[in-house]
């Protein structure tokens, strides 16, 4: 998307895109994991178990991926850097209002729960039922939320390809 790095090496921005893909494939399927636990019940239920066995905000985790993973695709460390940036100011705080708020809620029990890593997995403690009841209707909904990052690079490479084209003028690049 015409920034420094694309035309000195279409290798470095072919690799980029690809992490970015990969990384946006896994943000979507983390982000479906846990709606599929916490889609109906987030503030009725202290949901301890799947992905959120292994770190208590697993949709943040997979969001931070997903936002790298655009970032990436865009083929622009400048934007890949400024939303690590961004997220790194914003979430912590989100996190620590959010864990403020279960406390009150849920008191001793999520008290218990703040052994579990609170952004990075630790994925040998996984644990999860052998039978979930699912909310249909709230994660029918989630599923959109879940495909953000995907329609956010499809958005990407379908104006990408406008510019090419020439139907689009730039004005600006990041670079």
């Amino acid at each position: 998307m015409g920034n420094w790095v694309e035309h000195d090496s279409p290798l470095v921005t072919g690799i980029m895109f690809i992490v970015g893909c990969i990384l946006v494939g896994f943000a979507t399927a983390g982000r479906l994991w846990c709606a599929q636990y916490i889609a109906g019940y987030k503030d009725d239920v202290l949901v301890v178990e799947g992905p959120y066995s292994v770190c208590r905000n697993p949709l943040y985790f997979f969001s931070f991926l997903g936002g790298l993973g655009a970032g990436l695709c865009t083929e622009s460390l400048v934007l890949s850097l400024t939303i690590v940036l961004v997220f790194a100011v914003i979430y912590p705080i989100t996190i620590r209002s959010e864990e403020g708020k279960l406390s009150r809620i849920f008191g001793r029990a999520y008290d218990d729960y703040l052994k579990v890593p609170r952004f990075f997995p630790k994925l040998s403690i996984f644990s999860e039922p052998k039978e979930y009841v699912v909310n249909t209707k709230v994660f029918r909904r989630e599923i959109f939320d879940a495909m953000f990052f995907v329609w956010v690079v499809g958005l990407f490479e379908f104006f990408e390809i406008l510019i090419e084209l020439g139907n689009i003028n730039t004005y600006f690049s990041i670079y």
